[in-house]
């Protein structure tokens, strides 16, 4: 599966972004996906994650402020992010698990996109 982010840019804070992430290669509706961020100095966290049957997961910074979604028609993922605040700085990558699990976990994250950098000036 090949993955590829876009969308990220220069916001300033309270505005909104929207992350797409373009998949090919494989069954996209098969795969639960997640994005990731990475922030200078910090590890890779899971922002949201979405299963096969829209089941979501939300990282406790983001809830509330932020939506995942998917359309297994187009082979694309979604995160709408609003209320975007500087702490929220970071390259956005997505990324598919492998099929059975629940996509909330870091290892079980097989394929990944480039990245795309998201910056929130204050």
């Amino acid at each position: 599966v090949q993955l590829q982010a876009s969308g990220g840019g220069l916001v300033q804070a309270g505005g909104s972004l929207r992350l797409s992430c373009a998949a090919s290669g494989g069954t996209f509706s098969w795969y639960p996906m997640g994005w990731f961020r990475q922030a200078p100095g910090k590890e890779r966290e899971l922002v949201a994650a979405i299963t096969w049957s829209l089941s979501t997961y939300y990282a406790d910074s983001v809830k509330g402020r932020s939506t995942i979604s998917r359309d297994n028609g187009k082979n694309t993922l979604y995160l709408q992010m609003n209320s975007l605040k500087p702490e929220d700085t970071a390259v956005y990558y997505c990324a598919a698990a492998r099929t059975g699990t629940t996509g909330r976990l870091l290892h079980e994250y097989t394929y990944w996109g480039q990245g795309t950098l998201v910056t929130v000036s204050s």
